[in-house]
This record gives structure tokens, sequence and C-alpha cells, in this order.
């Protein structure tokens, strides 16, 4: 069994991804915006390499009818 997290060992830890995602900040402030551009069509057009999840539809509107039930309104059917 492993040793409990410290709070000083915690800090440590969260101090490191901080610096982790200023670095990422910067690096994709850097890139040029038609890099960053062509690399969401490149996301975009390789969608059809996955499979559809044949759950989505009924997983999305399980999801539309917790937040409908949490915002206390009426679920739409």
């Amino acid at each position: 069994m492993s040793e409990p997290l410290m709070p000083a060992d915690a800090a440590a830890y969260l101090a490191r991804w901080a610096r982790v995602e200023e670095r990422e900040t910067a690096l994709a402030r850097a890139e040029p915006s038609a890099l960053r551009f062509r690399q969401l069509c490149a996301m975009f057009d390789a969608r059809h390499l996955f499979p559809t999840d044949p759950d989505r539809d009924r997983d999305s509107a399980a999801v539309r009818d917790r937040w409908q039930r949490l915002r206390g309104m009426p679920a739409v059917d």
C-alpha cells in the first residue's frame, strides 16, 4: 500500500501541472493561426476514421433530461 499524499507533495504536484499548462498555452499562442486552422481541419477530416457511437443519441437524451431536472424544468420529448 502506498503512503498518503502529504500536503507539500500535493502542492508541488499542482505547481508542476500549473507550469505545464503555462508552457502549453505559450506554445499554442506562438503557433501561427493558419497552422492551428489546418490542424483543426485535419481533425474534422479524420472523423470518418472512428466508428460512430451507437448509444450517442440515447446518452445525449439522458444528459439533456438530467440537466432539465437540475434546472427544475420539465423534460422535452
